[in-house]
Order: C-alpha cells, then structure tokens, then sequence
C-alpha cells in the first residue's frame, strides 16, 4: 500500500544564507488570520480597483479606507483586487 502526501511549497537555502524562523511562522500566522477573517466575512465585496480618495493604512497590516469601508489588496492570478474587510483592530500601546 502506498500513501501520498504533499508538503506544501518546500524552499532549499544555502546554511551560509541569513534566516528568521520566527518572521516565518509570524508571516505564516498572519496569513492564516487573514484567510480564516476571509471564511467569516458574511458577504464579500471584491473590487478590481479602488474608488477614488482612498487612503492607504499601514498599521496593523496594509489596507485602505475608503470613505469608512476598509479594502485589503490580494493578488489572484496576477491581478491585484480588493477585498473587503472589517475595520481592524489596532493594539493599544501601553
């Protein structure tokens, strides 16, 4: 009996080459959040592109805010569009 499995994307680096584990698994997490935020979204609006007078937000991940509804950018097929997100929410520093 043979068994398959797939790993996945698997990256081969020289040792000598610097590495972050931990920015991996944090990008690795991010991205998780952002696909289950996806799932739970009830209705979701795509946009190929942004109405005008958006502004750009960086914090807490790279969005927009257009005139009170928020757009993330997502690469599909080498085509950017805009999903539509919840406002995010920015942890308070102490």
């Amino acid at each position: 009996m043979t068994t398959l499995s797939h790993a996945g994307k698997v990256v081969v680096r020289k040792s000598s080459e610097p590495f972050d584990a931990f920015a991996v698994r944090d990008a690795v997490q991010q991205d998780h959040q952002w696909q289950e935020m996806l799932r739970m979204q009830q209705q979701i609006q795509i946009l190929q592109a942004l109405p005008l007078g958006c502004l750009a937000v960086a914090v807490p991940y790279h969005y927009y805010n257009c005139a009170g509804s928020m757009y993330r950018p997502y690469m599909h097929q080498n085509q950017e569009l805009f999903i539509q997100i919840d406002p995010p929410k920015i942890p308070q520093v102490k």
